[in-house]
């Protein structure tokens, strides 16, 4: 994990969670709940201080919460609500093989480089049959240098699309002070690596943005039908 996680934790504990964040509240959870509800035993990987994991157990699952972050640990042992959470890394998770039946990421592997450890333990903790849910800024439409354009020139607006086939990592300054590391890469990347591990999809999710993401940003507003977010849902092959 990388250490920026560790330093602003409580930053993202303040604003992502307990209902600070409309986009968490509106589209996260409750696809969550779509993609997750009926599972018995749930891993969380890199589950932050546990709002999903927390809302995943009252579904009825029995849910381990796994993160690099012992603040994110602590906070998440301080707020209770059903999982266990126990520190460590994607690329080693502290779980027996075929343990789970379910694995979900969100907005995780985005920070993770190299990536393909980790799919290798997500597909060794599932359980055949199982499923691996993973949340991404969307690799296309929320590439690097992607945007809404509104040219005054040539009276035209529009989304301009980054450099998306290429592997970008960057460090990006996502409030004041708060510099967290970001790795793009392209669709065909996670799919494909996914693929090679046994986890097909079976579903993907392009929602609008959240009403309350719209509300707060609304220079944002004549982009709403571009997502910043895909959800992918795998199953693992018997």
């Amino acid at each position: 994990m990388a250490p920026e996680w560790e330093t602003h934790a409580a930053w993202w504990q303040e604003h992502f969670t307990a209902g600070a964040d409309p986009e968490y509240e509106e589209q996260i959870l409750p696809l969550a709940d779509a993609h997750l509800a009926g599972f018995r035993r749930v891993l969380d990987l890199g589950c932050g201080e546990g709002q999903l994991a927390r809302r995943v157990a009252a579904l009825g699952a029995e849910v381990i919460g796994v993160d690099g972050s012992w603040a994110q640990i602590r906070a998440a042992r301080d707020r209770a609500g059903g999982p266990a959470y126990l520190r460590g890394a994607a690329t080693a998770l502290p779980v027996a093989t075929g343990a789970v039946d379910a694995v979900m990421a969100c907005l995780v592997l985005e920070h993770v480089d190299p990536f393909e450890p980790a799919i290798d333990e997500i597909a060794r903790v599932l359980a055949p049959g199982g499923c691996f849910v993973l949340f991404l800024n969307h690799p296309l439409l929320q590439a690097p240098g992607s945007g809404w354009i509104d040219d005054h020139i040539l009276e035209e607006q529009y989304w301009r699309l980054g450099p998306y086939l290429p592997d970008d990592v960057s460090v990006e300054e996502v409030a004041p002070g708060v510099h967290l590391p970001f790795v793009h890469r392209p669709l065909s990347r996670y799919v494909n690596v996914l693929a090679d591990r046994g986890l097909l999809v079976e579903h993907m999710d392009e929602p609008a943005p959240a009403p309350g993401f719209i509300a707060r940003a609304p220079e944002y507003a004549h982009a709403a039908a571009i997502p910043r977010l895909l959800v992918l849902r795998t199953r693992k092959q018997a």
